[in-house]
């Protein structure tokens, strides 16, 4: 497994061991344990839309913050589509305001040093996208809508129009989430589209190779995309997991471009 557990102050979370090397990028996929939420959102929960004390949620957004060092953490509103915005000082830039929303989306991408893209995950697939060459990095919120309709590689196009990103250097890199033993779609052929029907094993479906496969038609290097390889249902013990238990919290996916002196 490609990844690292780290541990801060009781807080764990886990990064890319193959990017830690690259020092302008800070990035964390955190598990559920460390925050101050009670149950069923115990205890690293960074929602405010599924039911927690917003208090709590603004306390554990605050220790996500301090651990990443960076600057901001930036929320979308996730929908379940398939729009990116661009956060960068070459377009008309307005930060959403402290602990809210900024836009109606699923992806982001950005190439400003210190504010650090946040997904909230619960079996959906976060995938974050660097490019060490042109200083900039994405982060997508992919569930099962969102693949079936490419949002890696429309995310991916964007880098391309917004930063002059090349894909054949972009990094990606897909974090824990729902994987193939526990996807199950009972009603796959009314929900899932025929052509993704070549990831089905019975009922269920490998939605990390689907994002593995689109990656690469979008022009990344196989070599370039890591898989965690961690299903968050299988390791609910760790994870939030929709699936497992309905009512849960959400995690915290991070990524962002450290400021130089950092």
């Amino acid at each position: 497994m490609p990844m690292t557990l780290c541990r801060n102050q009781g807080v764990s979370y886990y990064r890319f061991t193959p990017w830690l090397p690259y020092d302008r990028i800070e990035h964390g996929f955190f598990t559920r344990t460390g925050g101050v939420s009670l149950a069923p959102f115990d205890s690293l929960n960074v929602s405010r839309g599924v039911g927690d004390d917003p208090r709590n949620v603004t306390e554990n957004r605050g220790i996500v913050l301090r651990c990443m060092r960076g600057a901001k953490l930036v929320l979308i509103d996730q929908v379940h589509g398939i729009r990116a915005v661009v956060y960068s000082n070459r377009h008309p830039f307005q930060p959403p305001p402290a602990g809210g929303f900024g836009d109606t989306a699923d992806a982001m991408v950005t190439d400003i040093p210190g504010i650090l893209l946040t997904l909230q995950v619960a079996d959906c697939q976060p995938v974050f996208l660097v490019d060490p060459v042109r200083n900039a990095v994405g982060a997508v919120h992919s569930g099962w809508r969102g693949s079936t309709a490419n949002i890696v590689g429309r995310t991916v196009q964007v880098m391309a129009d917004a930063f002059g990103c090349r894909p054949e250097d972009i990094l990606a890199g897909i974090g824990p989430s729902l994987g193939p033993c526990c996807a199950e779609f009972v009603n796959y052929r009314s929900e899932i589209p025929e052509t993704f029907w070549k990831y089905r094993v019975g009922d269920h479906f490998d939605f990390w190779a689907a994002t593995r496969d689109q990656l690469c038609t979008a022009g990344l290097a196989p070599g370039n995309i890591l898989l965690s390889g961690l299903c968050t249902r299988c390791g609910v013990d760790s994870f939030f997991s929709y699936r497992a238990q309905k009512t849960t919290g959400r995690l915290a996916a991070v990524i962002g471009l450290k400021k130089p002196s950092q």
